[in-house]
């Protein structure tokens, strides 16, 4: 590229750095990520000059960056030089670019915008994108992904960088509420649309549409399980939930929201004219010629509109098999034993967003033949899978869980799969079921597996029905996995001793480790989730417990005898296999 030079004068090291200092040996530093970690590796600032940059500019809502240059730790040419000779990208100045020549058609602006990155050329599928942050990789995937090129970033300086994606042209906000004004006068109230929706073609070219369609496919292509689409008095703002995670990721202007949601409520089958109180509904998206994305919806009046959550439902979830889900053997085992029992009730207890629903239809994957009969009853069917007969339960129609299963009883199964246990009478005929020739696969919300029983009996199911039908309990969690640029953590053992790890597990044979960050895992340092079982059999003596009447505590003390592994347990043999952190598993388990 024409201007673009290569420097290899980089920045002075800081004069106040005393000692070599690298980030593994500070506590604090362990948190500084990108920038801030190359800055202090390469010893241009101390790590506590770094944390106190980084803490002014989480306090005040700005970017690392930004605070670094106008705090006066580094001038922007300073920067943009040390980034160059560092990440070895070319260095260009923006004094001598021609405004009106560059190219406005390659980038959204609003994600320029966001981004803070302008495209400078573009020869064939390679884009010269002008940034000031090197480090901040979910922006460059986000570029790619929009434009579909292969990016080669160009250092420029920061200050000249904001100024020119300001003079580029309004914000992305700003334009895209102009265009609503603009065209959108089309009356949604009488739309057609259907409920399934084609990302290939193009016959939706209104500005809202093609937003939400844009929204829709970044959140797929982020791994995102859950959408919010939430309206405030001043702001309105739409969020991920990755990893179990809730990120921001755009601020799509205040004037939109009701023609947003509308849209959302069209194409979900939902009535778009009642706004005071909740309603549920579903939709699709097809991502390509042999898959479609189903997305549960559901509205919520608030004080400054309707939020809307969109859960993600991906059916290739379900057919990723139950070793892709993070069982041990020996529970993997256990689970496909009882799986192919004859009659029997297997219950699935954890919270929301568990993963209860992917372990109830990978088991119903694996019974999924021509010669068994399987129908479910759920709240709503979540993910479609041919081959299986899914009811959807409606309360108001007297389509209750009950309902759904007392119809099954005279239709035949051999396998029933019951969404949620919510009363004593859903709960005895699923268990009356279990007993006369049936396997009743279903589920509960409860902390662990030996709370599950104690959770029966408090419903009113009789202990001799319990201990006579229910063959096996399943309780899980999600943490978040380590992603590939993982690095070994330096942990002392009295912390591994309190974390839950015993005397015999210390022998070095294995390494804890942290995560660091790079452009797969978009610097967050994790990568998809895997999750914890604690999975109990119900054997003889846990059984006769259950027949005298006895508490959580002592079928918990039976199960330990038997090998049953707690959640605690599970996720700390994750953590020494290196698939997870100390963290993650204290944080989503509880001893």
């Amino acid at each position: 590229m024409m201007g673009a030079t290569r420097h290899t004068a980089g920045v002075e090291p800081n004069p106040d750095m005393a000692v070599a200092t690298t980030p593994t040996q500070t506590t604090e530093q362990t948190v500084l990520a990108g920038l801030a970690r190359a800055l202090v590796q390469h010893r241009v600032l101390r790590p506590d000059q770094a944390v106190a940059i980084q803490k002014k500019a989480d306090a005040a809502r700005t970017a690392f960056i930004d605070e670094l240059i106008t705090g006066g730790h580094l001038s922007a040419a300073q920067l943009a030089r040390f980034a160059a000779d560092t990440f070895g990208h070319p260095l260009f100045d923006l004094s001598a670019v021609d405004v009106d020549r560059l190219p406005d058609d390659l980038i959204d602006r609003k994600l320029a915008s966001e981004t803070r990155m302008v495209a400078l050329a573009k020869r064939g599928s390679r884009l010269s994108l002008a940034i000031s942050d090197p480090t901040d990789l979910q922006a460059l995937d986000r570029i790619k992904f929009q434009t579909q090129s292969t990016v080669d970033p160009v250092m420029v300086e920061h200050d000249k960088l904001l100024k020119l994606v300001e003079r580029l042209g309004r914000s992305a906000s700003q334009q895209l509420a102009d265009l609503v004004d603009e065209s959108l006068e089309l009356d949604l109230a009488t739309d057609e649309a259907p409920s399934t929706i084609d990302s290939n073609t193009e016959v939706d070219d209104a500005p809202v549409v093609k937003f939400l369609q844009k929204v829709l496919l970044d959140a797929i292509h982020a791994g995102a399980s859950d959408l919010h689409f939430e309206p405030y008095e001043k702001f309105y703002r739409i969020r991920l939930r990755v990893d179990g995670e809730l990120r921001e990721f755009a601020q799509p202007p205040l004037a939109i929201k009701e023609k947003l949601a509308s849209r959302i409520k069209v194409i979900s089958r939902l009535d778009i004219s009642e706004r005071r109180v909740p309603q549920d509904g579903r939709m699709k998206l097809v991502v390509g010629p042999n898959r479609a994305i189903d997305f549960r919806v559901s509205t919520l009046p608030t004080l400054f509109g309707e939020k809307i959550v969109m859960r993600i439902l991906d059916p290739q979830a379900a057919k990723l098999g139950i070793d892709a889900l993070g069982y041990e053997p020996d529970q993997r085992q256990a689970l496909l034993d009882a799986v192919h029992r004859p009659y029997g009730m297997i219950l699935v207890t954890g919270p929301t967003g568990s993963g209860k629903t992917v372990s109830l239809y990978s088991c119903l994957n694996i019974l999924n033949e021509p010669g068994i009969n399987i129908s479910t009853a759920e709240d709503p069917a979540e993910i479609n899978l041919p081959g299986i007969n899914q009811v959807n339960v409606n309360e108001k129609a007297g389509l209750t869980f009950a309902a759904a299963l007392r119809s099954f009883l005279r239709q035949d199964p051999d396998v029933i799969m019951v969404g949620e246990i919510r009363d004593l009478e859903t709960a005895d005929i699923a268990i009356k079921a279990a007993q006369t020739g049936h396997m009743v696969m279903s589920t509960l919300h409860t902390n662990d597996a030996p709370t599950t029983l104690t959770r029966l009996m408090n419903m009113g199911v009789a202990p001799f029905n319990i201990a006579s039908s229910v063959i096996l309990i399943t309780a899980q969690r999600l943490a978040r996995r380590l992603c590939a640029c993982k690095q070994p953590a330096d942990v002392d053992d009295d912390a591994l001793l309190q974390a839950g790890f015993l005397e015999s597990d210390l022998d070095g044979s294995w390494q804890p480790f942290r995560p660091v960050g790079c452009e797969r895992c978009g610097g967050s340092g994790y990568k998809g989730r895997v999750g914890l079982y604690q999975v109990m059999p119900i054997s003889e003596e846990i059984q006769r417990i259950i027949l005298a009447n006895g508490n959580a505590m002592q079928i918990a003390d039976q199960a330990r005898q038997d090998g049953v592994r707690d959640l605690r347990r599970s996720g700390l043999m994750k953590v020494m296999q290196g698939v997870t952190t100390i963290e993650e598993v204290l944080g989503v388990t509880n001893e």
